[in-house]
């Protein structure tokens, strides 16, 4: 199957200190690969290359052939990411949250994707809540539940099992392998051995400071 995401040979340093150095693999549809590495690996600066929140110093990354950029259209319709630095709306519900952002990336019936979407999350109790008084694991599920409710071919995720307890995690795995079995592509960096054996077909291993 043709790859989808290829990083090709990517370096990014910090100064004198080089984090990621000719970093390179390919995702195709449907794939899962874990970036796995110390603390301090560069983990991060290379999910953050990916979804162009970040810019390599040399070496490229495409999506189905294109040069990521974070200001083109066409590249955030394709990718939904949940990074470490999620934003909420704080004067909205979890719900209200939710429907603008499916409303903004074009959904038909945003109302009807997130009701559905509460209930697959296990947020539906907390749809009238502020995101400010929500746990961290109920912090982690809304900012996974903004990627499910936009289209998407790959999802980037940044420790989507962290904050979340061993029944979180285990629903997360199933989530993840139905999107698989829909054909997204996934990457995501985690320190948890049990989770990324369960779900990665692959590693992409980095080591380095970041």
């Amino acid at each position: 199957m043709p790859e989808l995401l290829c990083v090709a040979a990517v370096t990014r340093s910090f100064g004198a200190l080089t984090v990621l150095d000719r970093v390179g693999f390919e995702l195709s549809a449907g794939e899962c690969a874990a970036v796995t590495g110390p603390n301090g690996a560069g983990k991060s600066t290379l999910l953050r290359c990916v979804t162009g929140a970040d810019r390599p110093d040399a070496g490229s990354i495409t999506l189905d052939g294109k040069v990521v950029d974070e200001s083109s259209a066409e590249i955030r319709a394709a990718m939904a990411c949940a990074l470490d630095d999620v934003d909420y709306f704080p004067d909205l519900s979890v719900a209200e949250h939710l429907r603008l952002c499916a409303a903004a990336h074009g959904a038909t019936l945003p109302g009807d994707l997130v009701d559905r979407t509460l209930v697959e999350v296990g947020l539906e109790r907390a749809r009238d809540q502020l995101p400010v008084t929500l746990s961290s694991g109920q912090r982690r599920r809304l900012s996974l539940a903004a990627c499910f409710v936009r289209p998407r071919r790959l999802l980037v995720f940044d420790e989507p099992d962290q904050h979340l307890d061993g029944g979180g995690k285990q629903w997360l795995s199933t989530v993840l392998q139905e999107e698989k079995e829909r054909g997204t592509a996934v990457l995501f960096a985690s320190h948890d051995e049990e989770f990324v054996s369960g779900v990665a077909d692959r590693r992409v291993d980095v080591t380095g400071d970041d």
